[in-house]
């Protein structure tokens, strides 16, 4: 495989059982119609869509609030496909099973759909099913489930997509949920995942989380005029800046990177020259009788960082996985 078309983030080696597809599917009738997958009015739970009465697709759950609003929806366990940690201790306070079944945004494996439609089916329900926004990989992890496991009709599925908001630069995940199809029930009896509370991920898909996380912090100051966000007074933009350079700096010296071709690690310099840029900025700045907001030219570099971040991915994270014929 050319290294290119290595996902950036979550290409994961999930299990040596042979696929489900080998085994062939049920020839059951279709189900009989059910209500459409609608969006949910939640307070904490970023984009909640209830697509079966047993799976709700939605992003991370932060805090009590959020897993409280998960109980007062009758949730029993909650599906992670993010490559963060799940926040296991916290889950464990309010009664919930917590899954971590991560994969990238180059598309789903066949193997973890099986997983997640062998979850969606025997899992003690309704199931939440997340990653960080709750936009990409968490509703399409939930179509190709609920079709995989039979709940909904694979006709039903990308519609989803087009709720979640699902942006169509993700080729692999609409390619994943435009194919999946009902596995037999026979071939979902036989697997016998682990479902891990944490998995181990891949140092670059660590690495990569943690940089997602500081470019939205950042987004949210870049919103707020630079300014520090209520609640946190600790979270300054120059801090932030300093820890996106460093992620860019440390990626650099990882294997994975060194083994790209040149282009990405160009982009990877490119990224942590505006970081260093952007932080001298913020840091040199002085507030004057006329002026007590930082210049506007701050904010060029930050977008040249995050349209880096927009082609880098389209180029080496979301070309769709490979199929083997």
């Amino acid at each position: 495989m050319k290294p290119q078309l290595v996902s950036l983030t979550l290409f994961l080696a999930i299990g040596s059982a042979a696929s489900c597809l080998a085994q062939g599917r049920d020839r059951a009738e279709p189900a009989k119609p059910k209500r459409a997958a609608h969006l949910l009015a939640t307070k904490h739970l970023p984009n909640a869509i209830q697509i079966h009465e047993r799976v709700i697709s939605g992003g991370q759950p932060v805090g009590e609030s959020a897993f409280r609003e998960l109980s007062d929806l009758g949730i029993k366990t909650i599906v992670s496909v993010d490559g963060a940690r799940p926040d296991v201790e916290l889950a464990k306070k309010f009664g919930f099973r917590y899954v971590h079944l991560p994969h990238g945004y180059n598309g789903i494996q066949q193997e973890r759909i099986e997983e997640l439609a062998k979850a969606v089916r025997d899992l003690d329900g309704p199931i939440f099913i997340h990653c960080h926004h709750g936009k990409h990989r968490s509703p399409s992890a939930a179509a190709a489930a609920c079709v995989a496991a039979g709940l909904i009709e694979p006709v039903e599925a990308l519609p989803i997509l087009k709720l979640a908001g699902t942006s169509e630069n993700y080729i692999g995940l609409f390619e994943s949920v435009g194919s999946a199809t009902k596995l037999s029930s026979t071939c979902l009896d036989q697997l016998t995942p682990d479902f891990p509370e944490t998995a181990k991920l891949p140092p670059m898909a660590e690495a990569m989380v943690e940089l997602e996380r500081t470019h939205d912090r950042m987004k949210r100051l870049s919103e707020s005029g630079w300014k520090s966000l209520p609640g946190h007074p600790d979270l300054t933009a120059a801090h932030e800046a300093l820890l996106l350079r460093e992620h860019f700096t440390e990626m650099q010296r990882m294997e994975y990177a060194t083994k790209q071709p040149q282009g990405f690690s160009k982009r990877l310099k490119e990224s942590e020259a505006d970081a260093l840029l952007l932080e001298k900025v913020i840091r040199q700045w002085k507030p004057t009788s006329n002026s007590t907001s930082l210049p506007a030219d701050v904010a060029e570099p930050f977008r040249r960082i995050s349209t880096n971040c927009i082609q880098c991915h389209k180029q080496y994270r979301d070309v769709p996985i490979q199929k083997s014929r």
